[in-house]
């Protein structure tokens, strides 16, 4: 997105934007791409199944959406879309041959923004997805006002409470788990003594980026806690797939070889505590509190540490725990 301001006015570049076009006829769907390629970036499925995965696998700024689809209807498709807490607010427009008060008032119900008839007008088609990228990107500006970090330029720590207590709901609904990673820049404030507080602002900066780096999916997102802390939130991770994440976290920090003289390993590290909520709730604790914990534990480990490290036998959590 690109914002300008001309005579006044906000003007929104929406050109770059990800539409997914969903309609179980692939001529529909090369009509629609020829319209809107190259303003945007045009994702297709032919199915309700599979236009859920890729929704949670590059969460697309606009869905356009058939009605009528064998084995799941459209319809059905954005109501499981809008339970989503991930996927909720994407703005859905229907497609639709049919042209009835019922179908109508049926897609509103559903929860979509707008809805178009086939055979699609090329103009109307464009004019009212530049509309609801509009409306979209001025509603995430406001988001970002209040939940961005002004250092860091990632989530903040009301975001993250807002959005963890919505993943566990998820989860009391589901099979899957989500895990949470809390990690804390080793010995900050030596390196703020040493260094001076615009060194430590920018090692702050370059921690948040290195945690994005490693974060390879649109669902996944790092917040700053709060200080040098920063939690991470991976949602259907289970704790050996955070595990992962958590050691290509660490790894990351690591080899990036920022000097830090007052370090124990001249360098700047992390230490990294892990939590899911299905162990925490095992545990009989709550998932930012074992992840805490696990931190500590890090930390009195000597640092630049992930815990627990289910690679090593003497760190791995209880059998019981796991399953």
């Amino acid at each position: 997105m690109v914002i300008s301001k001309l005579d006044s006015q906000v003007q929104m570049d929406t050109s770059g934007a990800t539409i997914l076009v969903v309609d179980d006829q692939p001529i529909n769907i090369q009509t629609i791409y020829n319209i809107l390629n190259p303003t945007y970036v045009v994702l297709a499925a032919t199915s309700g199944e599979d236009a859920l995965e890729l929704c949670l696998e590059k969460i697309p700024d606009l869905i356009l959406l058939d009605v009528l689809m064998p084995d799941m209807s459209g319809l059905e498709l954005c109501g499981l879309l809008k339970r989503d807490e991930r996927i909720r607010d994407v703005p859905v427009i229907f497609v639709t041959s049919i042209n009835d008060q019922e179908e109508e008032s049926s897609c509103w119900e559903a929860g979509a923004v707008d809805f178009i008839t086939k055979p699609v007008n090329a103009t109307t088609l464009i004019n009212r997805i530049r509309a609801h990228l509009t409306i979209k990107y001025q509603r995430d500006i406001l988001l970002q006002l209040v939940f961005v970090d002004g250092l860091t330029g990632v989530y903040n720590r009301r975001y993250f409470d807002e959005h963890l207590l919505k993943f566990g709901n998820i989860g009391s609904r589901t099979t899957t788990d989500t895990a949470v990673l809390l990690l804390d820049i080793d010995s900050f404030k030596l390196y703020n003594d040493h260094y001076g507080h615009l060194k430590g602002d920018e090692v702050l900066r370059n921690a948040a980026n290195l945690v994005k780096s490693s974060l390879l999916r649109p669902a996944d997102f790092v917040s700053r806690y709060g200080g040098e802390e920063f939690a991470v939130v991976l949602p259907d991770t289970d704790f050996e797939g955070a595990s992962e994440v958590a050691e290509r976290i660490r790894s990351a920090f690591f080899n990036k070889n920022i000097e830090h003289v007052t370090s124990s390993h001249r360098r700047l590290t992390v230490s990294i505590g892990i939590s899911t909520f299905n162990v925490a709730k095992k545990q009989n604790m709550k998932v930012v509190e074992l992840a805490d914990a696990n931190l500590y534990e890090a930390k009195s480990r000597g640092r630049n540490t992930v815990y627990p490290d289910i690679s090593s036998n003497d760190n791995k959590p209880k059998a019981s725990v796991l399953n």
